[in-house]
């Protein structure tokens, strides 16, 4: 099968992940079935993509004839054999539990065509084990898109164990026809690319809520000055439940080292879980808080952050995961919003003031996480 051959694309869940992706399928020229379990969830999906298109038109980005085209190859159901018994490639994005993916693939596996390709918009979960569920190990591939699905460029194309080069070339090119920047990941693991990289920075703030020092405000004010939102503010924002789970994952995983500290989870035992609920290491009542930067810590600066997403960097190299230094800061540049990825900043600030900045982390809490690895010593990575 070749990228020419796909002409129908089945989206396996409507939420906003869901219908963001089927938006991009429509944009990019072709018919979506989009179905969830329920007409309800299919009806919002149907009405966020209608809204997203209506928003395109307004600023001129599409054209009235191109909103009213694509709309109509949208075809709402909520019948799983109907939507992929002729589909050529079927994403997936339920929630992120592994046996609900497995049950879901192994129910797509039993209606899809043989040629078709499934895949998982899982942000963390192993492709190899959802692949078990099927009888079609080499067609089952990664495709992990970032929120809001619309907007946002990256898209980590994953290999699981079994995953043939073909069916890594075709989700590679179709990523590319709907105007996205999609970067290969090459070896199945914890994260893929994006949520690896940043993942040590939570166990930083994990540790800093232990010590109990900065607070949060404190910290977040010296970042302020560089980022939309600083590190715990984002964390509220995207919410302190999310950020957790994430951490047990990679806790049980990758390390036990990401634990999260007791002090982390009170707040998730408080129920204070960020914009979500009003509360969280900010008070979100009045909207958006305000950060008084003159409150700035001096304990951290921008550069414990860059070091620790280098050296996180230097792992994926090392274990097989993404061995090209561009493509992870081409993913890391286009899943967050950063003009520059871990390895370009590194070369431009020197890697011997990131070694000094990572080995205070490590001196100071003694978690090998933060432990300089032998890329990160040598310090020779070009970009």
């Amino acid at each position: 099968m070749k990228l020419d051959d796909v002409k129908k694309v089945a989206m396996i869940g409507a939420g906003d992940m869901g219908h963001g992706i089927a938006a991009c399928c429509l944009l990019g020229g072709y018919t979506v079935a989009l179905r969830d379990i329920d007409q309800k969830f299919v009806d919002r999906g149907v009405a966020g993509i209608k809204n997203s298109f209506a928003k395109f038109k307004e600023k001129g980005k599409i054209t009235p004839e191109a909103h009213d085209e694509a709309l109509a190859r949208l075809i709402p159901l909520t019948d799983m054999e109907e939507a992929v018994k002729d589909a050529d490639f079927i994403i997936e994005a339920v929630p992120e539990k592994l046996e609900l993916k497995k049950s879901v693939f192994a129910e797509i596996d039993k209606y899809a065509p043989k040629h078709a390709i499934l895949a998982s918009n899982t942000s963390n979960i192993s492709i190899t084990e959802i692949a078990k569920a099927t009888g079609r190990q080499d067609k089952i591939i990664g495709y992990h898109f970032f929120n809001p699905a619309i907007l946002m460029k990256l898209v980590e194309v994953i290999r699981g164990d079994g995953t043939s080069d073909e069916s890594i070339s075709i989700a590679y090119d179709l990523a590319k026809k709907i105007g996205k920047v999609p970067v290969i990941v090459q070896k199945d693991s914890p994260g893929f690319i994006y949520n690896r990289v940043n993942e040590p920075t939570l166990a930083l703030l994990s540790e800093i809520l232990k010590e109990g020092h900065p607070s949060p405000e404190e910290f977040d004010a010296a970042f302020k000055p560089f980022m939309p939102m600083a590190p715990f503010e984002l964390m509220d924002y995207v919410g302190i439940d999310i950020a957790l789970h994430g951490m047990e994952y990679f806790a049980d995983v990758l390390s036990p080292d990401y634990r999260p500290s007791d002090e982390f989870m009170k707040y998730l035992n408080k129920g204070d879980l960020g914009k979500k609920t009003g509360k969280g290491f900010y008070d979100w009542s009045e909207g958006r808080p305000k950060i008084d930067t003159s409150k700035a810590t001096k304990e951290y600066d921008l550069n414990h952050l860059v070091a620790l997403q280098v050296n996180e960097a230097t792992k994926l190299i090392e274990e097989g995961v993404c061995t090209d230094p561009k493509e992870i800061d081409l993913a890391m540049a286009n899943g967050g919003g950063s003009p520059f990825g871990p390895f370009a900043l590194a070369q431009g600030i020197g890697y011997d003031v990131l070694n000094a900045k990572l080995n205070e982390i490590y001196e100071k809490f003694g978690l090998e996480i933060f432990k300089p690895t032998n890329l990160m010593k040598e310090g020779n990575i070009k970009v």
